[in-house]
């Protein structure tokens, strides 16, 4: 055998702290946006079916769950509206009074160093529950973007740190980059969904939102999962128009995606670790059939692998408490 010539590439996995010292990638709790899904009236913690530990909230049960969220060291959340009234033009996606506007509202003022996403999109507020206006069947684009931007200017309005449009609509971060300047939101960043993919993923979300489509599917506006291409010319067209950080969802499926919007674009990147990835993890490790904290840390860190620089997880709380017992 003394003849062989070969590496010796395990002497640097001899002990935990080896491995440690040569680790080259890392989860941080700073690294995850935790999801939230907010609704009317009072006493509401109704756990959505489909996604375990994940609930439904009313606004007088949201500071508790900002209190745990806070003292997690979780840094950053994203706030989905799931309303009592809809129409076909979403009008309460854009309302003043609107659940997304009020809950942004008594976050900051309760939790003024949170970091308040809101997400921006009509599908939820939609009685047809498409991302824009419908006319004979047909979503409209154009038509869209003014309801985009309103949505996004009284969101601005109630204290939101950040807008995360994820209809998209073609123009929809010009048209949201230039209501926010005209309103005098010129600071408020943009968190773009550049690359968001028509995925059998989202469907534990559409429970959670209220959110199912009650015609046809979202492919005219949600890419093909097929195409790569696509994918940079709608990274590179929003940060033309003024988009701060783009997402890419889901995740899992499109760690390719990720690295090429990573090695292409030069903004921060953000993956979207879907309701559909979350579930399908959450029934194995009910059923035993899977350690959930290796693969939740596994799979968080195949993400950071592939060049994304924040995580929205609903792992989120989960993580943040493995890693305190790490420490």
């Amino acid at each position: 055998m003394n003849h062989l010539t070969f590496k010796r590439h395990r002497r640097l996995r001899n002990s935990s702290a080896l491995r440690s010292m040569v680790r080259e990638t890392h989860l941080h709790v700073e690294d995850f946006i935790y999801p939230i899904f907010v609704v009317e009236g009072t006493g509401v913690k109704n756990e959505v079916p489909s996604m375990p530990e994940v609930y439904h909230l009313s606004l007088d049960l949201l500071n508790e769950e900002m209190d745990e969220v806070q003292s997690l060291g979780i840094q950053s959340v994203i706030v989905f509206g799931v309303p009592n009234e809809k129409d076909d033009v979403g009008t309460s996606a854009y309302a003043s009074e609107g659940i997304v506007q009020r809950a942004v509202a008594q976050i900051k003022e309760h939790f003024p160093n949170l970091v308040v996403i809101a997400d921006t999109c009509l599908c939820q507020y939609t009685d047809h529950g498409h991302c824009g206006v419908i006319e004979n069947g047909t979503i409209l684009n154009d038509p869209s973007l003014k309801l985009l931007a309103d949505t996004a200017v009284s969101q601005a309005k109630a204290g939101a740190d950040i807008i995360a449009p994820s209809n998209m609509m073609d123009g929809f971060v010009a048209a949201i980059r230039h209501g926010l300047d005209e309103a005098g939101y010129a600071h408020i960043p943009i968190m773009s969904y550049a690359v968001k993919f028509a995925s059998a993923f989202y469907g534990p979300f559409r429970d959670a939102a209220h959110s199912s489509p009650q015609f046809g599917d979202r492919k005219t506006y949600q890419m093909d999962p097929a195409n790569r291409m696509e994918a940079m010319r709608e990274a590179k067209s929003d940060v033309e128009e003024g988009a701060d950080f783009l997402i890419v969802k889901p995740a899992l499926s499109y760690l390719d995606i990720i690295r090429d919007v990573k090695n292409e674009v030069q903004a921060p990147i953000v993956a979207y670790n879907v309701s559909g990835e979350y579930s399908m993890v959450k029934a194995a490790a009910a059923n035993g059939w899977l350690n959930e904290k290796e693969i939740v840390f596994e799979k968080l860190t195949s993400m950071k692998r592939a060049g994304v620089d924040l995580i929205i997880t609903y792992f989120a709380k989960d993580v943040a408490r493995w890693l305190r017992e790490k420490e």
